[in-house]
C-alpha cells in the first residue's frame, strides 16, 4: 500500500482556519490524497493550540506582541520562527511530514525549510507578499532593513524546490528577482469560493437610516487606505452635501483605533460603521447590503503587485466596486469596477457616488463581476494548478497534471 505524502504548512500572520487562502489550500491538498498539517499563531477564537478539523491537524503557539514598528515587526517574527521551529519537531515524531509549504510574511521560513531538506524534505514557498514592498509601503523608506528584506527574499526563492505565486506580477518577481526556473513557478489565484460566499437578504439596519450603503472589508493598517477612503467620504458628506451615504468598515488592524480617530476628527464618524474583525456571518451581512463596494488601497509598488482577496469577494457578491487604478487591481475586476485616479479621495468620493446614483449600471457590473467568478476566478479553477505544483516535486512534468475535468 502506497503512504500518503504528508504536507506541513507553516504561516505566521493568521491563524488557521481563519486564513481563508491557506485553508483552502489545505482541503485542496487533503482532497488530494495529503495528509495535511499546519503550523500557525493563535487568534481570537482561535486559542486552542491544537485541534483537528477535518482530518487537518492544526499547531498553534502564543505570539507576544503585534508588530507596530521595524523592531515589534524583528521581535514578531524571531518569536514566530523560534515557535514554528519547535513545533515542526512535534509535528516530525507525531503525524511527520514530507513537505514543508510555507506562506509568506516573513520570509525567515526559509531556514526551517534548509534545515529540513537536510534530512530529504521538499520545501515549497507560497508567495502570498513581496516583502521588500511591503517594509516600503509600511516605513517609506529603502535602508539597511529593505536591504535585509531583499536577501532573504531571494535566499527564500534558492532554496524553494517550487514556488506558488498568487498572480502573474509575483511569478516574474520570482524569476527575474529571486532567479527562479519559470518550470518551477506556478500560479496559483486566491479565488473565491462560492460555498462561503453566500448572496443572502439584505439587512436595511446596517444602513443606519441612509438610502445607501458602501461596503468595505479588509485589514485597518496604513498601507490599505483607509485613510483616503475616510477622506473621501468627508468629501461626500460635507463637501457634495450627500446625507444619505453610510459606510461600513469590516475588518481589524493595528490602525483601527487611528482611524475611528480620524474619522471624528473629520467629522464624519456618524457615517460610518467599524466594525472590527467579525465572524463571516456578520461580514456577509453588511457586503450583501451594500449597494457599493470599495477598495482604497494607496498605490505603492507593492500594492500595484499584488492580487487583493477583497476584490474577489466582492465580485463574488456580485457588487460593483470603486477603487484606486492599480494594475493587478484592474486585472482582477475589469468591468466590474470604476478606477479613481491614484490616491485621490476626491475622485474616489466621485466615481462613489458615480455609481450610487446609476442603479443600472450597478447592477449590470455587479452581474459581470459575478459571471467572471463563476467562469474563471473561483477557488476551483486553482485547485489543478495547485496539485500540478505539487506533483512537480517529485517529477512529473507539469504540463502532464493538470486535467480539463479536475477543474469541474
Amino acid at each position: 500500500m502506497k503512504l500518503a505524502k504528508r504536507v506541513l504548512i507553516l504561516v505566521e500572520n493568521l491563524p488557521s482556519p481563519f486564513d481563508r487562502r491557506v485553508w483552502q489550500e489545505a482541503t485542496a491538498l487533503r482532497d488530494a490524497g495529503y495528509r495535511v498539517s499546519i503550523i500557525c499563531p493563535t487568534g481570537k477564537g482561535f486559542e486552542c493550540h491544537f485541534e483537528e478539523i477535518d482530518g487537518i491537524a492544526i499547531y498553534r503557539y502564543d505570539l507576544a506582541v503585534e508588530a507596530q514598528g521595524a523592531l515589534g515587526y524583528a521581535i514578531e517574527y524571531s518569536s514566530a520562527l523560534f515557535h514554528t521551529f519547535l513545533l515542526c519537531w512535534r509535528v516530525l515524531f507525531t503525524r511527520g511530514f514530507d513537505v514543508i509549504h510555507a506562506c509568506n510574511p516573513p520570509d525567515l521560513f526559509f531556514l526551517i525549510g534548509a534545515f529540513f531538506k537536510l534530512f530529504g524534505k521538499k520545501f515549497v514557498f507560497d508567495h502570498h507578499d513581496i516583502n521588500p514592498e511591503l517594509y516600503e509601503a509600511k516605513f517609506g523608506r529603502r535602508d539597511f532593513f529593505w536591504k535585509l528584506m531583499v536577501q532573504l527574499e531571494r535566499l527564500t526563492f534558492r532554496t524553494a524546490d517550487v514556488s506558488i505565486a498568487t498572480n502573474e506580477s509575483y511569478r516574474k518577481i520570482a524569476i527575474e528577482r529571486g532567479g527562479m526556473d519559470p518550470d518551477r513557478v506556478f500560479v496559483v489565484r486566491s479565488g473565491p469560493s462560492l460555498e462561503r460566499l453566500r448572496i443572502v437578504p439584505p439587512q436595511p439596519e446596517l444602513r443606519k437610516g441612509r438610502r445607501h450603503l458602501v461596503g468595505y472589508v479588509g485589514v485597518m493598517g496604513k498601507q490599505e487606505g483607509i485613510d483616503l477612503l475616510l477622506q473621501a467620504v468627508r468629501a461626500i458628506v460635507h463637501d457634495h452635501h450627500r446625507d444619505d451615504v453610510h459606510f461600513g468598515l469590516v475588518g481589524g488592524g493595528t490602525s483601527l483605533e487611528e482611524m475611528k480617530a480620524l474619522a471624528k476628527e473629520l467629522q464624519v464618524e456618524d457615517h460610518v460603521t467599524f466594525t472590527g474583525r467579525v465572524p463571516d456571518a456578520e461580514l456577509l451581512a453588511m457586503l450583501n447590503t451594500a449597494d457599493v463596494c470599495v477598495n482604497p488601497d494607496i498605490a505603492t509598488e507593492m500594492n500595484d503587485k499584488s492580487t487583493m482577496n477583497k476584490i474577489m469577494e466582492y465580485m463574488a457578491l456580485g457588487k460593483p466596486i470603486v477603487q484606486f487604478d492599480l494594475t493587478e487591481g484592474r486585472c482582477s475586476a475589469q468591468e466590474a469596477s470604476l478606477y479613481a485616479r491614484r490616491n485621490d479621495p476626491a475622485d474616489l468620493a466621485a466615481k462613489i457616488l458615480e455609481l450610487l446614483d446609476d442603479p443600472e449600471r450597478r447592477a449590470a457590473m455587479g452581474a459581470y463581476g459575478r459571471r467572471r467568478v463563476e467562469n474563471e476566478l473561483e477557488w476551483r479553477y486553482e485547485i489543478p494548478k495547485l496539485r500540478a505544483a505539487y506533483r512537480s516535486l517529485w517529477g512529473r512534468p507539469a504540463s502532464a497534471a493538470v486535467r480539463p475535468e479536475e477543474a469541474r
